[in-house]
């Protein structure tokens, strides 16, 4: 049995993965960045290079 420890970051927007460890966690979820894990409310992105969820 395998033990997933990644995955992909629940906003739906956004490219990142994340190590679940790591993750901030809203609601069972697992998010890459406190901007994913509110929702966005000021529309500012998850910070990450590469990806632009917001």
């Amino acid at each position: 049995m395998a033990t997933v420890t990644q995955m992909k970051c629940a906003c739906p927007d956004c490219l990142c993965i994340v190590t679940i460890s790591e993750a901030v966690m809203v609601e069972g979820k697992a998010y890459c960045s406190e901007a994913c894990g509110k929702g966005h409310p000021n529309k500012e992105s998850c910070g990450h290079q590469g990806c632009g969820c917001c």
